[in-house]
């Protein structure tokens, strides 16, 4: 029985250039604290890089939180400690202000046709509705994010993101943890994502995904564009 419904976001609900708006984005805070402290620009983006694919690695074994790994292995790479108060206050009124202003341009943020629909059709038939972006950022960025898409953090159960998540997509510890906090199984969990690689749990845990791209994923139970999911969810919840 599926009791709750999962979207990713990025080119989901959310139409995006999303290299580029993660470039926006370390650009902006590499520069930051880059003045603060005196570090070369360029290492502390080549820091966060490595702290990204570090929280991706299939390998992790650690505990830690993706938000407790990157201020780890930002801190071993360039010695800025992003928890620091100070430094973090920084961060935190950065990605507040400024990164809500980075939608446009090169990034060309706007709303992914029918996601409106699809989120509030699982409102309507009564069932959870939770957000499982790719938890690398913080969540004031998946906010920022949700605000292009059209949307309020209320919309969604739960928003997964660096401070909340130990690991990321596509692995089995990452969909596993986040059905946990929302206290449902994979096995009773639709996951909604455009990603062929990151919207199916690697190895299989339950979860059953719903395709909203351009391919035709075998694993999929239905393929298709997000503006013609609507009328076929209550279907596919019923016959899942």
């Amino acid at each position: 029985m599926i009791r709750a419904v999962l979207f990713d976001l990025d080119n989901t609900l959310l139409s995006l250039n999303l290299t580029a708006f993660l470039a926006r984005y370390v650009n902006g805070a590499s520069g930051l604290l880059c003045r603060a402290s005196g570090k070369v620009r360029v290492n502390i983006m080549a820091a966060y890089a490595r702290a990204w694919l570090a929280v991706e690695a299939e390998t992790r074994r650690d505990r830690l939180t993706n938000e407790q790994l990157i201020n780890k292995i930002v801190f071993e790479q360039t010695g800025i400690p992003l928890d620091d108060p100070a430094i973090a206050d920084m961060i935190c009124c950065y990605e507040r202000t400024v990164v809500p202003r980075m939608g446009g341009g090169i990034v060309r943020a706007q709303p992914m046709p029918g996601a409106r629909e699809a989120v509030d059709c699982v409102h309507d038939l009564g069932l959870v509705c939770a957000l499982a972006t790719n938890p690398v950022v913080s969540h004031a960025c998946d906010v920022a994010r949700l605000h292009w898409a059209g949307f309020d953090e209320g919309d969604f159960a739960l928003i997964s993101c660096a401070e909340n998540s130990t690991r990321s997509k596509p692995w089995a510890g990452y969909y596993e943890e986040f059905c946990g906090k929302l206290g449902v199984a994979p096995d009773e969990c639709l996951m909604v994502g455009n990603d062929a690689r990151r919207d199916f749990a690697h190895p299989e845990c339950g979860l059953r995904t719903i395709y909203v791209g351009h391919a035709h994923p075998k694993r999929a139970i239905w393929s298709g564009r997000m503006s013609d999911l609507t009328p076929a969810l209550p279907r596919l919840i019923a016959t899942s």
